[in-house]
């Protein structure tokens, strides 16, 4: 395999560095896949602290002779700036999706890929965001959704604190993580019926605001998935203590059920970042990270398998 430095967006307000890993030796236009960030600002490889899960995933599927391009959050680069620019009217939008297809336009240009052969790879957030991204201008073949949701988003954040609330360790800490999940319950309630405005007027935390999670939450992964028939793989860790196997995973089931297009794949052993898991409990999510893993070929090779059948 090879890289190639690209700039995403190169002469707009938010040029991003990236890179495109293309497999040695391909003979003809390569599939490929375009990964997408889940929650926070990341870089190219989506690092969390030890982990680079992007990375694995690109010089894995390379040796299948499938090609991606990754490259660095918007907000990863452009915090300041975003805040400046979009205020409290800033949605996924601006953060993801406009940056996704900006990708997918670059590899269609490039005769070294397969313009009729374009995935969308994407991880936690990118995963809920992925058949909006297909939706909105993506039109890609396919998806690969790597520990993703079918809930929205304002859920899983309750969920997340109410799992800290349960967790051990300092009772202090367990209470005040209590009164955050009454303050942001209550401070859901009734979102969607506030109007855009009155929405961009309540703040989340710092500068995001709930018309963010109004945007978002309008329709779900779920929703999306409903209106298309493309090929998609759901992909789940299960030992995940962000996205859950026994709640996310089979609500995906559930609510998908007898779509023949749909195909799921679930890791007993596995955590959000796809690695072996050492730890089970959310309150401990710095060390579980903190341990280099890399994302193993079983998960590669199932990626792999999933994009030359559509081919």
């Amino acid at each position: 395999m090879y890289r190639e430095k690209v700039v995403i967006g190169k002469g707009s307000e938010f040029p991003l560095n990236g890179l495109i890993t293309i497999p040695d030796g391909a003979y003809g236009p390569s599939p490929a896949v375009v990964m997408v960030h889940g929650s926070g600002a990341s870089n190219m490889d989506e690092k969390v602290i030890k982990l680079t899960p992007f990375r694995d995933l690109a010089d894995g599927l390379a040796a299948h002779g499938i090609a991606s391009i990754r490259y660095d959050k918007r907000s990863f680069v452009y915090g300041r700036k975003m805040v400046k620019e979009y205020g409290s009217g800033m949605t996924v939008r601006e953060e993801t999706i406009e940056d996704a297809i900006l990708a997918l336009e670059m590899l269609r240009s490039d005769k070294r890929f397969d313009s009729d052969n374009l995935f969308i790879l994407g991880h936690s957030m990118g995963a809920m965001l992925a058949p909006r991204i297909d939706a909105e201008g993506g039109n890609v073949k396919g998806l690969v959704m790597m520990a993703g949701t079918p809930h929205r988003l304002e859920d899983i954040v309750i969920r997340q604190l109410d799992q800290s609330r349960k967790g051990g360790g300092n009772p202090v800490l367990r209470f005040v993580t209590g009164l955050e999940c009454k303050y942001f319950a209550n401070r859901f309630s009734g979102l969607y019926e506030l109007s855009d405005e009155e929405a961009k007027k309540k703040k989340f935390a710092g500068n995001v605001s709930l018309y963010y999670f109004k945007d978002m939450g309008q329709k779900t992964a779920a929703d999306y998935l409903h209106e298309s028939s493309k090929p998609v793989l759901i992909m789940q860790g299960g030992r995940d203590f962000q996205v859950l196997a026994d709640d996310d995973f089979k609500a995906f089931k559930e609510q998908l059920e007898g779509r023949d297009n749909v195909g799921y794949k679930l890791y007993p052993e596995l955590n959000h970042c796809f690695v072996t898991a050492i730890n089970d409990d959310i309150l401990k999510a710095a060390k579980e990270y903190s341990v280099e893993r890399h994302i193993g070929e079983d998960v590669i090779t199932d990626i792999a398998e999933f994009i030359h059948a559509q081919i």
